[in-house]
């Protein structure tokens, strides 16, 4: 009844009624004298045909005639005709329990990805200002919008994705991003949906549309990745459709060709027909991918790897070559002003106001670092009119009615001998430098700017030559500095690359390896679209996140070595499990040609089959 809970009992008999009142019956059957038995175990068999006759009839009405059900209501009725009831029972019972650990399978694979539906809570704390003063009134998730005032308490979970406005807040990410360490946030940092408040009441303005929050967005691109199936998984699927009806013309020919050819007993070799027929049965063979690709997207995505489907993960399993973009990947991509020089006699500090002025509103790391170093400095900026980014070259703007421009140097044609020398010096240090000047004029200034390489990259990168893999760094800051951070990491480099010119250096590895990109930026999003695998950075832009056939939501580089260990014991995992399904089928079709296995045995090798695949993919939930 609505309203009242179910003790576990009544839950499991409402589950498996089915299987249960069949064993009832055969065990009521077995226990009387044969002729009240045998009735009982025609009842108990017609009483679990019913179900399973009726599916495989609206199976074979929608296009799919050779379908498990079908093949299992031939074997029960040819069993009843031969008088084995008490097997044509066992034989529907087994097939039953078989279904439910199918069942119970899926369920479980899908489970750490379906748990992520319960992070985000049902209600929210917002604040409105009114003329009386602030008002705190609870509403419902979906009723929140950007620009929304919003209050959590310690150990309450974000509703919505948001912005921080308290100076500081601890955050427990671990549901996203596997990482169990709470993340300190300062004021203005995103933090997404069902992250967990840690240690005080802290505010948040909204940022998230309802139905668009970090959580949504993670089980949309579950939603799609698990239509996007893997090649192998395709040809399973192609091999059963003709491997079915064939087993059904093999099993016909047992049954016709002895009696007829060599005048053999019928009973005997409809029996042992309809055992191959059972036997034959591509169950186990036709789950043993999708299980296996489930688990390892669950798992993946438990510990912060969001894998868009089993084509990405087959297709991380076979990278011979992983290319990393520098800023925002391999570095923090928070670059701090380390020097400006001055090159015409202007004070530093009208030069910085200068640069900044012209990199406002920019999300590039290298402006917000000019923009923050002013700040710090308390310099107040112009406005600047006609900003215009130069892809791959710098940025622009008017101020005062003069054009200003920062440049890459090798864009700067106005530079002498000494002050390349000076460029040339700051970046064998890993430093990048822009060249501040006005158009066919002679350099104002110098800014040399240094990123910060992330802690864990060096360790990361050695995680991936240990798997056997080659790394490389293509960006498209200037050579100097690239050689300075790829020699600290210990990888190969091409610098001075426009976007297009990641995409040719990844077709030109392309022509020899599987070559996975791993970017966080716009300019990224065509050479990770172009490899054989897209990975993005978590806390990239939605237009990499969106091309990417994979994203590390933790934002650590140590996540790259252990999708493709994941996606390589997936892959040996499928492997397996095709081995496991043909290897049985081989034996018991042998068997039962030679009668030296029946029906039941036949089913029970089907249904541990598909038992021992499931449960070697399940394993996959527990690869760390």
């Amino acid at each position: 009844e609505p309203g009242r809970e179910r003790n576990p009992l009544q839950t499991l008999l409402a589950k498996y009624w089915q299987p249960l009142s069949l064993a009832g019956l055969m065990l009521v059957a077995a226990l009387l004298p044969s002729q009240i038995g045998q009735p009982l175990f025609t009842l108990a068999t017609l009483w679990g045909l019913w179900p399973i006759s009726r599916k495989a009839w609206a199976l074979t009405k929608s296009g799919s005639p050779f379908a498990i059900e079908t093949l299992m209501t031939v074997a029960a009725v040819g069993a009843l005709f031969l008088g084995e009831t008490a097997e044509a029972a066992m034989v529907l019972l087994l097939f039953m329990l078989g279904e439910h650990l199918e069942a119970y399978a899926a369920g479980r694979a899908r489970a750490g990805v379906t748990a992520l539906m319960a992070l985000v809570p049902d209600k929210a704390l917002r604040i409105r200002t009114t003329a009386e003063g602030e008002v705190r009134e609870e509403v419902a998730a979906d009723q929140l919008r950007p620009g929304d005032i919003i209050e959590i308490a310690p150990g309450a979970r974000l509703a919505a994705d948001a912005r921080l406005l308290d100076a500081l807040g601890a955050f427990d990410e671990s549901a996203l991003t596997g990482e169990s360490i709470p993340v300190e946030r300062r004021q203005g940092d995103k933090v997404p949906a069902g992250s967990l408040a840690a240690d005080r009441v802290l505010r948040l303005e909204v940022v998230s549309e309802p139905g668009n929050n970090a959580i949504d967005r993670i089980l949309h691109l579950i939603e799609e990745a698990e239509t996007q199936r893997a090649p192998i998984e395709r040809f399973i699927d192609r091999f059963s459709r003709w491997y079915t009806p064939a087993m059904m013309l093999v099993a016909l020919l047992v049954v016709l060709v002895p009696p007829l050819a060599f005048g053999q007993s019928w009973d005997e070799w409809v029996y042992r027909g309809l055992a191959l027929l059972l036997i034959g049965c591509p169950c186990a063979l036709v789950i043993s991918t999708p299980a296996a690709v489930t688990s390892a997207l669950a798992a993946a995505t438990r510990q912060g790897a969001l894998i868009k489907g089993g084509a990405a993960l087959e297709q991380l399993a076979h990278i011979d070559t992983v290319a990393f973009d520098k800023t925002g990947t391999l570095t923090l991509g928070k670059p701090q002003l380390t020097e400006l020089v001055s090159l015409n006699g202007q004070p530093e500090a009208e030069l910085l106001a200068l640069a900044a002025a012209i990199e406002q509103g920019s999300h590039h790391p290298l402006a917000r670092a000019v923009v923050t170093a002013a700040s710090e400095r308390g310099l107040s900026l112009a406005a600047a009119q006609e900003l215009r980014a130069l892809p791959g070259m710098g940025v622009e703007g008017r101020i005062d009615g003069t054009l200003w421009q920062l440049l890459a140097p090798s864009r700067v044609a106005t530079l002498d001998a000494a002050m390349q020398a000076r460029v040339a010096t700051l970046e064998q240090q890993g430093k990048t430098v822009v060249v501040l000047g006005q158009p066919d004029a002679a350099p104002a200034a110098l800014l040399a700017l240094r990123d910060q390489i992330r802690p864990e990259a060096a360790v990361a990168l050695q995680e991936l030559n240990q798997l056997g893999l080659q790394s490389i760094m293509l960006t498209g800051d200037n050579p100097r500095a690239a050689e300075a951070i790829a020699g600290e990491l210990g990888m190969g480099w091409r610098a001075g690359l426009l976007p297009e010119g990641k995409v040719d250096e990844i077709a030109k590895l392309g022509l020899s390896q599987k070559v996975a990109m791993i970017g966080d930026g716009i300019n990224d999003a065509p050479a990770m679209k172009r490899a054989s695998i897209g990975i993005a950075m978590g806390g990239g832009t939605d237009v990499a996140l969106e091309t990417a056939d994979a994203a590390l939501t933790h934002n650590q580089l140590g996540g790259v070595a252990a999708m493709i260990r994941l996606s390589r014991a997936a892959l040996a995992n499928i492997h397996q499990n095709i081995a496991l399904a043909l290897g049985l089928k081989a034996i018991f079709l042998v068997t039962s040609l030679l009668g030296i296995t029946g029906l039941w045995i036949a089913v029970l090798a089907d249904t541990g089959a598909t038992a021992l695949v499931t449960a070697n993919a399940l394993r996959l939930l527990r690869k760390r």
